[in-house]
């Protein structure tokens, strides 16, 4: 099947105040595009009106296509999940709010044409953001900058165009703890911006309170840098040189000056400064830890409720992570879905009644189909003769 041209990746989270205003604005700027250009919205567990909205939107216009989380798993997930499923020679990921100006796009594909594997759309202004967002924006992507050991845009977002072969290589990275504009840079290729005055919301109100902020800000520095873990290193010499420094002034006030030095207050500060420097480290060192053991679980990143005008699974077949990584779907009528709309949820069937385009590697082995000769498990030829083990077995 060819490929489109181009997708567009949209992550969405109750956001019914503004798709109306959304589609319209598609609308106007989709001539501007290539024609087979395809619109994929990820609903992140919307509570409000949204997936009834997408559903609309999709059921109209079938270049719009729609994944469904089976609950909120979060907003850098939401982008991966589109560009695991994006199938466009380049792919743009855009916030659904109106801050990132459609408009914009048209801009970013003609870099790409230009050659440029990388466009980021890099902000001149931020409309209707408080000084306190932009305050703790502007520092910590300055720290973020200055803590890791490639080169960070500055003054950049998730809105960017990414061509294929920077999409193939996202693809490969499966961490839990996603950063993807980071992830993006640390992929590396040719890259350039293109610069826009970011609007304030349309309509609604921000998803990114403070402990969200907070969670983004640890991700995205325990994902790229171990200076948090040097910073044990470096605070136990101060302390060592310090502790060094208090001794000799107490020995010389001993023996030189014959005064005693005082030091109920001073031992009781120094030992309380010790202890919260131990604490902070560990708190440091749990971090990481704990990034550790999620990784290690190796859960998918993404649960899907039902797909619109999608196939059930991202095509794997550019990629050289296990196909184990991209669990497939399978595809379950309900009374959702016994009028023929094109809905697609998750259940319980066989994968042998999917009627799918791009079908799954992985292929169930049952009763009847033991007998036959090509037997895969996950895309991967079955050992040699374990198919007359499973029939002594039955």
């Amino acid at each position: 099947m060819k490929r489109p041209t181009l997708s567009l990746v949209l992550p969405i989270f109750n956001e019914a105040e503004v798709l109306p205003e959304l589609r319209a604005r598609l609308t106007e700027f989709m001539g501007q595009l290539p024609a087979d250009t395809e619109v994929i919205f990820v609903d992140d567990g919307s509570k409000d009106d949204s997936l009834r909205l997408l559903r609309d939107m999709a059921r109209a216009q079938p270049r719009y296509k729609v994944l469904s989380f089976a609950r909120n798993f979060g907003h850098q997930v939401a982008i991966t999940a589109g560009i695991d499923y994006a199938r466009g020679e380049a792919v743009v990921v855009m916030d659904a709010d109106l801050q990132d100006p459609p408009e914009v796009v048209a801009e970013m594909v003609a870099k790409w044409r230009e050659g440029y594997d990388v466009v980021y759309g890099k902000r001149r202004s931020r409309a209707g953001e408080t000084w306190f967002k932009l305050l703790t924006a502007r520092w910590f992507y300055r720290l973020f900058a200055a803590m890791i050991p490639i080169e960070v845009p500055l003054d950049t977002g998730d809105f960017r165009l990414m061509s294929r072969r920077v999409v193939v290589a996202l693809r490969e990275l499966r961490e839990v703890h996603r950063f993807v504009r980071g992830m993006v840079s640390w992929v590396g290729f040719k890259q350039t911006a293109v610069l826009y005055d970011r609007a304030g919301r349309f309509a609604g109100e921000t998803k990114y309170p403070l402990r969200k902020m907070l969670k983004f800000a640890a991700d995205g520095i325990t994902s790229f840098s171990v200076l948090p873990l040097r910073l044990a290193t470096y605070a136990g010499a101060i302390i060592a040189v310090g502790a060094v420094g208090v001794a000799a002034w107490a020995v010389l006030a001993k023996f030189v000056f014959d005064a005693t030095v005082p030091g109920w207050t001073a031992v009781t500060v120094l030992v309380s400064l010790l202890a919260a420097v131990q604490l902070l480290m560990i708190g440091i060192l749990g971090e990481y830890v704990g990034r550790i053991y999620e990784q290690v679980k190796a859960r998918p990143l993404y649960v899907l409720r039902e797909t619109q005008n999608m196939p059930l699974s991202p095509d794997t077949s550019e990629l050289d992570v296990a196909s184990s990584m991209y669990p497939p779907a399978t595809r379950v009528v309900t009374d959702d879905t016994a009028d023929g709309e094109d809905h697609t949820y998750l259940g319980e069937q066989s994968v042998e009644s999917i009627d799918d385009p791009e079908p799954s590697k992985a292929r169930v082995v049952t009763d009847a189909n033991a007998d036959a000769e090509a037997k895969t498990v996950m895309g991967v030829p079955a050992p040699a003769g374990l198919a007359d083990l499973a029939k002594k077995n039955r």
